[in-house]
């Protein structure tokens, strides 16, 4: 499925970003489109893909090994942009595409925790399902984050995340509210990108930063192919 972001073209400037959902979900990868429309300037040019035959959403192992190879051979044929960026929270074909690609890649996961390193001392990241809970704390370990933060999965998969209802709402109320009670955090992370797009709500209701962790990288992935063209 392909989602385009449309940005009218500026003269000498427009900057190119893929956007890459490596799991199947169109929901999600329609989710992630609007996040990017609501966040790149006039000046950036983004369009969002995800793999064909990819899972519906990675929550084992399994669905890891089947995605990461399907993620590089998009990546690999989709070159010449001025950077991309990994909409999910893992780093899915981000270490093996920095090898070849020539240009930024961003990773959902690493933007977002640096972005809430500047908001509180200690933070929590919410994520979907139990499952992810060790994949993600082994990550926030290669961060050098393991000491900041938490991981809280809501119990909920990453399609009916992406779905939305009342619900999943109440899970992520819950999720939050521990956070705050019992982990000390001062600001949220939402891991998944089937929950990008729920930031401000939940900010408005909790009155705690949350970090939409695909916004955080779309954000990112602009800025870095502004400074690779020297802005």
């Amino acid at each position: 499925m392909t989602e385009a972001v449309l940005r009218p073209k500026t003269k000498d400037h427009t900057r190119r970003i893929l956007i890459v959902n490596p799991n199947g979900n169109p929901d999600v990868t329609r989710l992630v489109a609007a996040t990017a429309r609501n966040l790149l300037s006039p000046s950036t040019q983004a369009e969002v893909l995800n793999p064909e035959g990819s899972p519906l959403s990675i929550e084992t192992l399994n669905d890891r090994k089947v995605a990461e190879p399907l993620a590089i051979d998009l990546l690999a044929a989709n070159r010449g942009y001025d950077a991309y960026i990994m909409a999910c929270f893992d780093d899915i074909a981000v270490a093996g595409a920095r090898r070849f690609l020539g240009a930024p890649i961003v990773c959902a996961a690493e933007a977002a925790v640096s972005v809430a390193r500047l908001f509180a001392p200690r933070f929590t990241i919410v994520t979907t399902v139990a499952g992810m809970v060790p994949g993600i704390n082994a990550l926030v370990k290669s961060l050098g984050a393991e000491r900041l933060c938490t991981v809280r999965a809501a119990g909920i998969g990453v399609a009916s995340a992406a779905s939305g209802g009342r619900e999943i709402d109440q899970r992520l109320d819950e999720c939050i509210r521990d956070a705050r009670n019992f982990d000390g955090a001062g600001a949220i992370v939402m891991g998944s990108g089937g929950l990008t797009g729920r930031a401000a709500t939940l900010m408005e209701r909790h009155g705690i930063p949350v970090i939409d962790s695909i916004a955080a990288a779309i954000s990112m992935g602009e800025l870095a192919a502004g400074l690779r063209s020297g802005l």
